[in-house]
């Protein structure tokens, strides 16, 4: 005899099971890697329930993945037995008629490990909220742009966003890298929305910690960390080539920072920051002349490249050999005006020293940028302490 179906269940979901539902989902939907939110449409951002609820055992015996592992179908509208999604997901995972591609352990699966993470995300203590801070900038022909989850996902699990949007200080400049029109309008730009943005967070205590992700020419980046000083909490973040992403990796035994001091120091003085490949001293001398006495901070030649900054521990020690760095100059150049910097750096090393810049105590900072592009050399970028940061 053909075995018959219940008809004595619904595919009502009572409220309890729903309420649930949307708590242990976050609101988001939890088809992996959609995570789009259920509670605001997607293009007018106006407050409304975009949710369904689905089935990971279907609703029908005949459904796509049967009934499965439920003792009948009094189970089927369990909160363990449904997935909170969008209605495109929702499609997606019925129109798998079979079952094979999308089959009842997978659903499982993706429900247990977005719920884990709602709950990591969610215990995590008041006192780690961050405001997230990015900052992009033309560099030669390329505009990055930062993935903001690729970001959120650096911070977890010792800090996490205070708000899903980020604080974004970038503008799309039209002038090239080798112009100062470039210099000029991208450092306004970037001054005018700190004091107008971050600023008034921070003096107000608003916000009490933020993160930041910048992708831009060094100058740009060492007048933003100029603008936060090291008085304000923050983390800054380096983007990995290997792997790809923001996440930090493990320190490597025997790096560090290596300070040469000039043999001469009565000449005007000049900074060389030579983190990621060498700078010759005869660049510096073409633009400036023999009359300059050069300090250098670098690391070992072995540990030279474009994505030696990889650890937390790097740019703690980065901090500390930058202010002894900086103490040797004040001591033996008392009274200068101006510092003159050329770098080649990683983004996190160049925020980094834009931070420990004292303004009471520090010259005037002259920043170089070399530029391929035109004439192969180093160019004036930016004056830091000038009329700006100060």
């Amino acid at each position: 005899m053909k075995e018959k179906e219940s008809t004595d269940v619904t595919r009502y979901v009572g409220k309890d099971v729903e309420r649930e539902l949307w708590a242990r989902a976050a609101g988001r939907c939890q088809f992996s890697d959609c995570n789009k939110i259920l509670f605001l449409s997607p293009v007018t951002k106006e407050r409304v329930n975009i949710a369904e609820k689905a089935h990971i055992y279907s609703f029908s015996k005949k459904g796509p993945r049967g009934w499965g592992a439920l003792v009948d179908k009094t189970n089927v509208n369990n909160i363990s037995n449904l997935l909170l999604v969008c209605h495109d997901c929702h499609k997606t995972i019925d129109q798998d008629k079979n079952g094979d591609k999308y089959s009842a352990s997978l659903l499982q699966q993706w429900k247990m490990d977005h719920e884990n993470r709602v709950a990591i995300v969610t215990g995590i203590h008041p006192s780690k909220k961050s405001q997230v801070i990015t900052y992009e900038s033309n560099i030669a022909e390329q505009f990055p742009k930062i993935s903001s989850d690729l970001a959120v996902q650096a911070m977890f699990p010792h800090r996490y966003p205070i708000s899903e949007y980020p604080i974004s200080l970038s503008m799309l400049c039209t002038h090239e890298d080798n112009s100062q029109e470039f210099w000029k309008t991208e450092s306004q730009h970037l001054i005018r929305e700190f004091r107008r943005r971050i600023e008034p967070e921070i003096i107000s205590k608003r916000i009490e910690h933020f993160s930041v992700f910048g992708f831009a020419p060094m100058p740009l980046l060492i007048l933003l960390g100029s603008l936060f000083t090291d008085k304000t909490p923050l983390d800054t973040y380096q983007l990995l080539k290997e792997p790809v992403g923001w996440n930090w990796q493990e320190y490597e035994d025997g790096f560090d920072f290596v300070i040469h001091e000039p043999e001469d120091k009565s000449k005007e003085p000049v900074l060389i920051v030579a983190v990621s490949d060498q700078i010759l001293k005869n660049r510096v001398i073409d633009v400036l002349g023999e009359n300059v006495s050069i300090w250098e901070i670098t690391v070992p030649k072995h540990f030279l490249g474009n994505d030696n900054i990889r650890s937390k521990t790097h740019l703690e020690l980065w901090r500390k050999r930058l202010r002894e760095l900086m103490a040797l100059i004040r001591k033996e150049h008392h009274g200068i005006s101006y510092l003159h910097i050329f770098p080649c750096m990683a983004v996190s090393c160049s925020i980094e020293l834009g931070r420990i810049r004292n303004p009471k105590i520090d010259p005037y900072w002259i920043v170089y940028d070399y530029n391929t592009k035109t004439d192969n050399k180093f160019n004036k970028a930016l004056v830091i302490g000038e009329n700006n940061a100060e």
